[in-house]
């Protein structure tokens, strides 16, 4: 027996020593350590990536390409849906026969890469643990909808919608906003963005608006890179930032009839020259390491598949380094939506031989991916080339090394003292004054009354889109922030209650709020819509809820008009995502406040303008119509889109692209440029403009300014905007401003979709509005054709 234990410790010795050598020759192993590469960080990424790479499976790299919702979000989701409605459903998502138990089961295999709708740190540590237990402890990479703030999870910051931060016209202050963003992310468990959406917004029915930056693409796509890089900085490496994530690509903000997922028809020019210009930036400017193929199908092509979009133009052509997600089903419903293939397993091949590298969400794709690999159908390169680059964020990301949080360092690190006034500034900065006779900013009280009313004037509505209802103490509603401002100032503030949403309405609600606006001094009617997701059937715009009109939903018209015949002195405010036209109500009023969907602290700012402790200063992103019969109207149309008139209705908008008023008056010179020729790639051009503040109140001014090809082989916009500043100025000051204008701003595609600059005149116009009335121009000459790099 002895020797036997002898021989057994011999033999267990050699295979010792030969596993050693083993490992020696082939490079397995770090020298300097007993770790495997990958799990070394002294090592450089590339390198951690390729040794892991190696050691995978080719089903564990597919696994990689697979995203599954949370585990607390499919129990609930189980309950509330039925299998019929989940096709349809976006916001929640199961997997029939497959429960959350399975899914953890799973995770432990190694077969999930990514998880989304994961609201606690304390679920974000469960599902790491149990990654932490399959064979090569691969950490999950965790995605949240962190549109404007990470406010789906309880007690964050929420900063105003996307369509509210474009109305502020500050890139810096989003690109600040975004790195708060990216801390609250990452203090919580997440560590990818589903943002910025750069569609470019050409249809305001879109329920999306609201998660939009507006209609222009330079405006879009500078919120897109300021988004893009306060969440990633250079690389998103390290424990502070998060991955951002470009969407939709492409169109489906101008789908045939407005409808979320609608087809989009639209010519090649258009899609280079409006939609396609916030991706060229956000992938060459600002190395944006996801993007998201969209819902709907262009041109016959649905977004999923479409190999020119992904791979021909913005992988090889534009240089984007990073991977592509699905959108929610929309994998499988190249089958069942779009009918181009013939079962699931098809539709799998076509998006990602198309260039699709992760699947949201759920089972059977990577068994087909699987397959079809083992078939000889799809190149396992193209499984290699989506996993390395969803390792490679993992990696930057520092999960390898500390993919927990700390559960204590929340509270702090999460709705800061720094975090709050940064909401509040941009709160302030994107409500946009569309209307005022002088009636505004309300003066000192000295016992006079103010009553506030409407659906949005006491709820979180003001919170807008993707966001969770929040504590109460984190969010100042409409009525809040006048009430404490207004006593302050001596004022009476009270708040008559209607129903909370507009399609509750009733005959009652209208007869009491008029009666007692017949009492106040001052009435403020908080009207507009609701997208709060967790209210879904009460929802009247956001994302699948579209919308058929321009109008006031439910009976507000009806409540508002009531108001007017009781009380002149109305005051409204419009809390909504989407542009809200009203043209008699408006008319009517004293004023008109268009307070977007301001976030957290948005009831302090909209008093703070409304009693002027603020003087407003936004400016509005779209084209607000006069009514649907007016669409499509964009203030960049082309020159013949207005040459006959409208039969019933003015063929001018309610209010222009880059409108908004203030409390005080500016005058702005002529631009002056510093040459009247640009005559090469790297020529700048510097208009300078003078701005003073004629009026009697400290303000802040956009000036913007606008080019136009007078004469150009294709038919171009009457007008693009192609720079503005903000300027800050006392009553009397002046200050001169000065707006850049390069070569691309002149530039578009030729008849070969190169990027030139034709020779000619350009007009260049700078003002405060794109409204002709409010600019003034200058030439600006080029006298040989110019090719750009694309």
């Amino acid at each position: 027996m002895k020797n036997l234990k002898m021989v057994h410790y011999l033999v267990l010795f050699l295979l010792m020593l030969f596993m050693g050598w083993t490992k020696s020759q082939t490079g397995t192993e770090n020298s300097n350590s007993s770790k495997p590469i990958y799990l070394n960080p002294k090592n450089s990424v590339e390198d951690r990536v390729a040794d892991l790479m190696k050691r995978m499976t080719l089903e564990e790299k597919v696994y990689q390409m697979c995203q599954y919702v949370g585990l607390e979000h499919m129990k609930k989701a189980e309950k509330d849906l039925t299998e019929e409605e989940l096709d349809k459903n976006d916001a929640q998502g199961f997997y029939p026969g497959l429960f959350s138990k399975d899914v953890a089961r799973m995770t432990t295999e190694g077969k999930i890469g990514s998880f989304l709708h994961v609201l606690t740190a304390e679920e974000a540590n469960y599902l790491q643990e149990l990654a932490l237990k399959s064979r090569l402890k691969i950490p999950v990479l965790i995605g949240i909808d962190a549109i404007h703030g990470n406010a789906l999870v309880s007690g964050t910051t929420v900063y105003p919608s996307p369509i509210t931060q474009a109305a502020t016209w500050d890139d810096a202050l989003l690109e600040t906003v975004s790195k708060q963003t990216a801390l609250e992310m990452r203090a919580t468990g997440s560590h990818w963005s589903f943002t910025p959406n750069i569609d470019v917004l050409r249809d305001p029915r879109w329920g999306r608006t609201g998660e939009t930056f507006g209609e222009d693409p330079y405006l879009v796509g500078n919120m897109g890179v300021a988004t893009i890089k306060g969440m990633q900085s250079n690389d998103f490496s390290g424990s502070d930032h998060v991955i951002a994530c470009a969407k939709h690509l492409i169109a489906g903000s101008q789908s045939i009839n407005g409808l979320n997922a609608s087809p989009t028809d639209i010519s090649k020019r258009t899609l280079f020259e409006i939609f396609l210009p916030p991706y060229k930036r956000a992938v060459k400017e600002a190395n944006v390491f996801s993007i998201m193929a969209a819902h709907n199908e262009v041109n016959g092509v649905p977004a999923h598949m479409d190999n020119y979009m992904m791979t021909d133009l913005l992988r090889n052509r534009w240089g984007f380094n990073g991977f592509y997600v699905s959108d929610w089903n929309d994998v499988s419903r190249i089958d069942t939506w779009h009918h181009v293939a013939k079962d699931f397993k098809e539709a799998s091949y076509m998006a990602v031989d198309a260039g699709l590298d992760m699947h949201m969400h759920g089972p059977l794709f990577s068994d087909y991916i699987v397959e079809l690999v083992n078939e000889g159908k799809l190149p396992v390169e193209r499984v290699n080339e989506a996993c390395s680059k969803i390792l490679e964020a993992k990696f930057k990301l520092g999960l390898f090394e500390n993919p927990f949080i700390d559960l204590s360092r929340i509270e702090n690190s999460i709705f800061k003292d720094t975090h709050q006034k940064t909401a509040l500034e941009q709160a302030r900065k994107g409500i946009v004054l569309q209307k005022n006779v002088g009636f505004l900013p309300i003066g000192n009280g000295q016992g006079k009354s103010i009553l506030v009313l409407g659906p949005n004037a006491n709820n979180q509505t003001i919170l807008g889109d993707w966001a969770s209802p929040q504590p109460e103490d984190k969010v100042v509603t409409v009525f809040e922030g006048i009430k404490i401002l207004g006593e302050k100032k001596g004022f009476k503030v009270s708040l008559h209650k209607t129903a909370e949403r507009s399609k509750d309405l009733t005959d009652l609600d209208i007869s009491t709020a008029a009666e007692a606006a017949a009492e106040a001094n001052t009435v403020v009617l908080v009207l507009g819509e609701n997208s709060f997701r967790h209210d879904w059937a009460n929802k009247t715009t956001g994302e699948n809820i579209d919308r058929a009109t321009l109008k006031l939903s439910g009976r507000q018209l009806e409540l508002a008009n009531a108001v007017l015949l009781k009380n002149k002195n109305v005051v409204v405010v419009y809390v909504s995502g989407s542009p809200i036209a009203e043209p008699e109500l408006e008319a009517n009023v004293k004023a008109v406040l268009n307070a977007w969907e301001p976030g957290s602290l948005g009831g302090q700012a909209i008093a703070e303008i409304l009693f002027g402790e603020v003087n407003p200063s936004g400016k509005l992103p779209v084209t607000i119509p006069r009514s649907v019969g007016q669409l499509q109207m964009v203030y960049n149309h082309k020159p013949t889109a207005y040459i006959h008139k409208y039969n019933t209705e003015k063929k001018t908008p309610l209010h222009p692209f880059g409108f908004g008023l203030s409390y005080t008056t500016f005058e702005i010179s002529e631009p002056v440029l510093s040459k009247t020729e640009l005559r090469s790639e790297s020529d700048v051009v510097q208009a300078k403009v003078t701005v003073k503040n004629t009026g009697d109140m400290e303000g802040e001014e956009v000036v913007q300014l606008y080019i136009r090809d007078n004469i150009s082989s294709f038919t171009r916009p009457v007008k693009e905007l192609k720079a503005y500043t903000r300027v800050q100025l006392k009553p009397g000051e002046s200050k001169n401003v000065t707006l850049e204008i390069k070569s691309e701003s002149l530039a578009f595609y030729d008849k070969e979709y190169n990027f030139v600059v034709e020779p000619g005149d350009f007009t260049i116009m700078t003002g405060n509005s794109s409204s002709d009335s409010s600019l003034k121009k200058t030439i600006l000459s080029v006298p040989t054709l110019i090719k750009l790099k694309d």
